[in-house]
């Protein structure tokens, strides 16, 4: 009887990297407001995915009030996908790019991560929050400072933010929550500047 090599291709699964082969979570840029709708294709296809969404109460002009579920992250939906079936994902209509690291490789989140936001949320303790950094300017939104503008120079526990008062250009710096704060001005992040590093202080990359 004649026997016969096999020999495995290169491009076999037991040849290709483990980052090829393992599935890792990454964060898709979205079009705005069309995230259930791309999560529905995203079943559709197959493809393991999450879409946080949180319970807000809204108010109608004619005074009734109803709950929504709002994506948590506007703009982003999370896929648990090898990196090579990343065009897979992006064929799906309205997701624009999967979100990248350094030198534009897809930047994967850890697990804990996904597991995290999942977990708070279950037990309702997680809503949006503007996304706000040491150098901007913010706007206190409640408390005795409300209405007041100045620069966000530190964050520890909280934010302390310095306010300038112009009339006898004198400055103080309040130790105020993050909550009472907003981003206002041009160092405001904006939907079109969105990139992968506003999710870098909530979900740390793996």
């Amino acid at each position: 009887m004649q026997k016969c090599a096999v020999f495995s291709s290169p491009t076999d699964p037991i040849f290709a990297p483990p980052e090829l082969t393992a599935a890792r979570w990454f964060a898709v840029y979205t079009n705005s407001r069309h995230e259930k709708r791309i999560s529905q294709h995203f079943t559709q296809r197959q493809i393991e995915h999450y879409l946080p969404l949180y319970s807000s109460e809204r108010k109608w002009r004619d005074g009734s009030r109803v709950t929504l579920d709002l994506p948590l992250f506007p703009g982003y939906i999370f896929v648990h996908i090898r990196k090579a079936e990343r065009a897979s994902v992006l064929s799906v209509p309205g997701a624009l790019a999967v979100v990248g690291g350094t030198g534009g490789e897809p930047a994967a989140l850890a697990d804990s991560a996904i597991e995290a936001l999942r977990a708070g949320l279950s037990e309702g303790k997680l809503e949006p929050h503007p996304l706000l950094r040491v150098g901007q300017a913010a706007r206190v939104r409640s408390g005795a400072f409300a209405g007041m503008q100045g620069i966000v120079v530190r964050k520890k526990n909280g934010f302390r933010v310095v306010i300038t008062l112009e009339q006898i250009m004198q400055s103080i710096a309040v130790e105020i929550d993050e909550r009472d704060l907003e981003p206002i001005g041009t160092n405001e992040v904006s939907g079109a500047s969105r990139t992968g590093l506003e999710l870098g202080w909530c979900l740390q990359s793996a």
